[in-house]
């Protein structure tokens, strides 16, 4: 068995889509680079849809990571402000995603109960923080006075991160690395994690578990930049696990 490719969960949308003769059909659907990225690392993709019962079920999620070696919480829309108890919405906060949010923050507490090597993107990594019991800045460029972090729609920027000495990230990326990033929001705080990466406008870039083998999140997109050291990193745990 251990020669085998781990088999790496990666949550995704239920949203309509179209093929052919076929409108606005409900659809499991995610970017294919997620999946490119983890079968070039040497996994095995398979999709999480969200379930909208698992708000009263929590223990689905953890039926479903028995099945996993690592898992992917993906990027997509804010975290509905509730889940973390916020007084007042943001008016730049989206629509909020039931399923979606009951369905990863379940995964999120599940992962950290079980061990199972887990990657946090962009939205993945606030699910993270929610999860320990986190509060989300709900509109970075009211603080930071500009918008490099998603400079336009479905615009990706670009912009250097800084490690912080002695992390996993640090050891894995080296002191710097410019990233892709796509969002508005951010990590205000984070029970459980430490800090492992900063923007040079102080947004919280990273953080990781170090009581685990690998629990990190990451702001930024690296599905789709060319720099594969994070799902090789996730993969290398997830192959131990298995």
């Amino acid at each position: 068995m251990a020669d085998k490719r781990p088999v790496i969960g990666i949550t995704c949308y239920v949203e309509p889509a179209s093929r052919g003769d076929w409108v606005d059909v409900p659809s499991a659907l995610l970017p294919l680079s997620y999946i490119t990225k983890v079968e070039e690392s040497g996994g095995l993709a398979v999709l999480v849809p969200p379930r909208a019962d698992v708000d009263e079920d929590t223990a689905i999620a953890a039926e479903i990571l028995e099945r996993l070696d690592g898992l992917i919480l993906a990027g997509g829309a804010d975290v509905d402000p509730e889940r973390y108890a916020a007084v007042h919405r943001h008016p730049e906060v989206q629509e909020s995603r039931a399923d979606r949010d009951g369905m990863e923050l379940a995964l999120a507490a599940a992962a950290a109960d079980t061990g199972v090597p887990l990657l946090g993107i962009c939205r993945g990594m606030q699910v993270m923080a929610v999860a320990a019991g986190g509060v989300l800045e709900q509109h970075v460029p009211d603080r930071v006075g500009h918008v490099d972090h998603s400079p336009g729609i479905a615009v990706y920027g670009e912009h250097l991160i800084h490690t912080v000495v002695g992390t996993r990230l640090a050891t894995l990326l080296g002191p710097t690395a410019s990233v892709p990033s796509y969002h508005h929001q951010s990590v205000r705080t984070h029970p459980g994690f430490e800090p492992a990466a900063w923007a040079p406008d102080g947004t919280l870039e990273a953080m990781e578990d170090p009581a685990s083998d690998f629990r990190v999140g990451v702001q930024w997109h690296p599905e789709v930049g060319h720099d594969p050291r994070l799902f090789n990193a996730l993969l290398r745990a997830a192959s131990r696990r298995r």
